[in-house]
């Protein structure tokens, strides 16, 4: 079934779908996506018509149900990811679904053992885009032990997406729809876990500098839930001690960035508009950015690898069902830490 046609059906077209998995789609030979539904009739409407999709389907159970489609695209906040994703496999339908995984950790299950139950159908999380192009550089310094022995590492997301608290309530603050997924962390968490072992133990703090943020759904003020910053302390089974900082308000604040600390040596991973890889030697005197060829970054391929699966050419690697769990108990053990105010060890029962 190597080059079999694929006909897709989306639900939910938000921005990521939009700006990446349509066109990673209709870039590949023998891939249709062929229906659409989104939140309201009228926006699938206008998806269809900028993206030349032939099938407006009113109800997303209809279109997961329909024999028309081989595979399911998930493009909706978290809130419906575990209910579509659940719904499509149970429909023999492959399932590409978009990150956060779920709401919460028991979702994740849920919808890991509905995946398990189809074992002849993929079932792949759209991974965080960060690391995708030096990920594999970064490794093989680890491998060859640049760095010696991990000390420390420092894990920052800080910036000003949220500091201006008169803007509309963001889906990313309503737990309703989000869930226990907090700020960046776990797009940098799952980027982490890509270059070294999980953490055994969290601890968290946050605070929610602005109670209140305006809502245009309800013409009101919405109470916020979702902290405003977060800051984990963790540690691996290798008594490395790791430091988080998560933040939606700081101004001029360090971005997305990812720090390695061993006895040898220092690696900085900065995410910017393109991704940067800085390392320190003992036996230099001061970081320097390395030189990555072009033949060795890698890059976003994520419908091509989830196409690929289908058709038997290649496994899912970014991002299997089993990672996104992972991640997940990592969000449930901070949430955890920061309602009981007590270190949270890992994994959890």
């Amino acid at each position: 079934m190597s080059q079999s046609q694929v006909r897709i059906g989306i639900v939910g077209a938000g921005a990521n779908t939009r700006a990446r998995h349509i066109p990673g789609f209709r870039a590949i030979d023998g891939v249709e996506i062929v229906s659409v539904a989104n939140r309201s009739l009228e926006s699938a409407r206008q998806v269809a018509s900028d993206f030349q999709i032939p099938q407006v389907i009113e109800r997303w159970q209809d279109l997961v149900a329909s024999p028309e489609i081989d595979a399911v695209m998930i493009g909706t906040w978290p809130n419906m990811h575990c209910e579509v994703t659940c719904a499509a496999l149970a429909a023999g339908k492959h399932v590409l679904c978009e990150a956060r995984m779920a709401r919460d950790l028991a979702e994740a299950r849920q919808m890991l053992t509905a995946s398990q139950a189809h074992p002849q159908l993929v079932a792949q999380i759209v991974p965080s885009p960060f690391g995708l192009d030096v990920g594999a550089r970064v490794r093989r310094l680890l491998d060859d032990n640049f760095i010696g022995d991990l000390r420390e590492f420092v894990v920052l997301a800080a910036d000003d997406q949220f500091w201006d608290y008169s803007k509309p309530l963001h889906w990313r603050q309503d737990s309703q729809l989000s869930g226990k997924n907090i700020l960046a962390m776990g797009i940098m968490h799952e980027t982490l876990t890509r270059i070294i072992p999980d953490p055994t133990r969290v601890f968290a703090q946050g605070a929610i500098f602005e109670a209140q943020r305006p809502d245009p759904s309800i013409n009101d003020y919405r109470n916020c839930d979702i902290p405003d910053s977060v800051q984990i302390v963790t540690q691996t089974a290798t008594g490395a001690q790791g430091v988080y900082h998560l933040s939606g308000t700081v101004l001029y604040g360090p971005g997305k960035q990812i720090h390695l600390y061993g006895t040898r040596g220092t690696v900085k991973i900065v995410f910017g508009a393109r991704e940067q890889v800085f390392t320190g030697h003992h036996s230099q005197s001061e970081l320097r950015e390395i030189d990555i060829p072009a033949a060795e970054r890698g890059g976003w391929r994520v419908e091509a690898e989830f196409i690929g699966a289908i058709r038997g050419q290649e496994p899912v690697k970014y991002t299997t069902f089993a990672d996104g769990v992972r991640y997940m108990e990592f969000t449930e053990a901070v949430g955890e830490s920061l309602r009981r105010q007590v270190p949270i060890a890992l994994p959890l029962a």
